[in-house]
Formats: C-alpha cells, structure tokens, sequence
C-alpha cells in the first residue's frame, strides 16, 4: 500500500468517525478524504509544494 492510499483510507476513516449522517457528514469526509490524499500524494513525492513556499532551491 502507498503512502497516498493510506493518506485516503486515513483521510476517510477520520471523517467517518468525526461525524455520520446527513449532509454536513459528507462534506467532512470528502475535506478529510482529500486532505488525506493530498498528504499521501506528498509523501509519496508525486506533489511539489516547495513553489508554494516562494523559496527558490539554487
């Protein structure tokens, strides 16, 4: 399992426990979901924050 499947399920996972039931609900657990997914997509190092920073490598 990669990090950014773990980083869903985890994602997931909190947002079913968070709440359940209704609207309100699904709306936490699609945040949760794809805040999850963005993190495992980071750890994998298939996404590259670092040009949000402003900072230049070189």
């Amino acid at each position: 399992m990669t990090s950014t499947q773990l980083g869903l399920f985890t994602g997931l996972a909190l947002g079913f426990a968070a709440a359940f039931g209704g609207f309100g609900v699904f709306l936490v657990v699609l945040i949760l979901g794809a805040l999850g997914l963005l993190a495992g997509r980071v750890l994998d190092g298939k996404l590259d924050l670092s040009q949000l920073s402003g900072r230049d490598k070189g």
